[in-house]
């Protein structure tokens, strides 16, 4: 690659972050463009920069390093090095993938290694990347160890809003992203497939209407027989959402006792 290699820091410890700047100004190829003391910060630099690559902590509050990945645009996407004080199983799924990270403190030499790694794989135009990121990511929700989704980052135009779950009404799958709708009909964008979003959602809230739509239960004010077997769904807020002939058969004894 030509000119330096250009960096962003993303931690919400300003020790850390400084401690890691100080390690990188000794390598003459790099050039530091910007500091994120937050998850939706770090969002907004890579979008707005276009760094060629991120350092990026998994422990920050409110979003996460994980959930900065699922919300970053695909054209956007830099190489990530994940750094981590003591997720072993973080890390496993980082290997696997072949996704680099640093653990805290981080040790020069480790450092020194994994900038090698970022310049070979721009040199490579390697374009995998950001599918071993993807995949890494999806193998650690997959393991279930962070509990029930609390908040979700969606996107709103070039903001990133932190929905608690509750007011979510409805999620629907549109490709490689999640249509959320509210309980206030309010609509945005989710980074992340319904399956891996599923999988972290407390079951006896949010149900299965059909293979590409996710509704609240606790929201649901009618339901509506239709023919065929099918069950119209209506929420408080009037959204309309139809079961499949599957999903209406299991939903009446799950839900309705019909």
């Amino acid at each position: 690659m030509s000119g330096p290699l250009k960096v962003v820091l993303a931690d919400d410890e300003r020790p850390a972050r400084s401690f890691l700047a100080a390690l990188l100004r000794h390598h003459k190829e790099v050039e530091i463009v910007g500091e994120a003391a937050d998850g939706a910060s770090a969002v907004r630099l890579v979008e707005q920069l276009r760094p060629d690559l991120v350092f990026l902590d998994l422990q920050m509050p409110e979003l996460d390093g994980l959930e900065v990945v699922r919300l970053l645009k695909p054209a956007a996407m830099p190489l990530i090095v994940f750094v981590t004080a003591y997720e072993q199983y973080a890390v496993q799924a980082f290997e696997a993938h072949a996704v680099d990270y640093l653990l805290k403190p981080v040790e020069p030499m480790r450092l020194a290694r994994a900038l090698q790694r970022a310049q070979d794989r721009l040199e490579r135009d390697d374009v995998r990347a950001s599918a071993r990121v993807a995949k890494a990511v999806a193998s650690i929700e997959a393991a279930g160890s962070r509990g029930f989704l609390r908040r979700l980052p969606v996107r709103h135009g070039d903001d990133v809003v932190l929905l608690p779950v509750e007011r979510i009404a409805a999620l629907e799958a549109r490709d490689d992203t999640v249509r959320v709708t509210t309980a206030a009909n309010e609509r945005f964008t989710a980074h992340v497939r319904l399956k891996d979003l599923e999988a972290r959602l407390d079951q006896e809230r949010f149900v299965r209407l059909s293979r590409s739509v996710i509704c609240n239960s606790d929201l649901i004010a009618r339901v509506t027989p239709l023919d065929g077997g099918l069950l119209q769904f209506t929420l408080a807020s009037g959204l309309r959402l139809t079961a499949s002939r599957m999903q209406s058969r299991k939903l009446r004894g799950q839900l309705l006792d019909l």
